[in-house]
């Protein structure tokens, strides 16, 4: 069971994750042909399959962080997700420009520490803030 506090603070980092993938879902909503573009450019395979499932697990996956709901499992399914885009996405090892390189690194390594937030987010649970939190059985005698 978490104190209000502590369900307060898992709100505040849920918020904070949810706007990074809504926003970056919604860019690619707005810029598909862009986005399918950039993913040939990877060489990232099944494009036509990958491009909405990355596209709809970043805005349905931002809706539902947002709301708490199964977030134990939505949090595994992110980090899996924010590991394979760091993977495919900012692949820095193929760089050769050092300035990009850099911004490369600077991308997937912030890709790597979003995955650990999502994987405290597995352990925390969605707090009582939540869809989850209304949903789970409270103890006996005013708990």
């Amino acid at each position: 069971m978490t104190r209000p506090v502590d369900s307060g603070i898992i709100f505040i980092a849920r918020i904070a994750l949810a706007v990074l993938f809504l926003w970056s879902g919604v860019m690619k909503l707005l810029g598909y042909a862009g986005f399918v573009g950039y993913l040939h450019s990877k060489g990232v395979p099944f494009v036509q399959v990958a491009a909405p499932i990355a596209t709809a697990v970043e805005v349905l996956g931002g809706l539902l962080l947002i709301v708490g709901f199964k977030v134990r499992p939505l949090a595994l399914l992110m980090a899996v997700y924010t590991v394979a885009a760091a993977v495919l996405g900012h692949d820095f090892w193929n760089v050769v420009d050092a300035a990009l390189q850099r911004d490369m690194v600077i991308h997937f390594w912030k890709n790597i520490g979003i995955a650990g937030g999502f994987l405290l987010l597995f352990v925390t649970g969605a707090g009582r803030f939540s869809v989850d939190g209304a949903r789970a059985p409270r103890g006996g005698l005013g708990r």
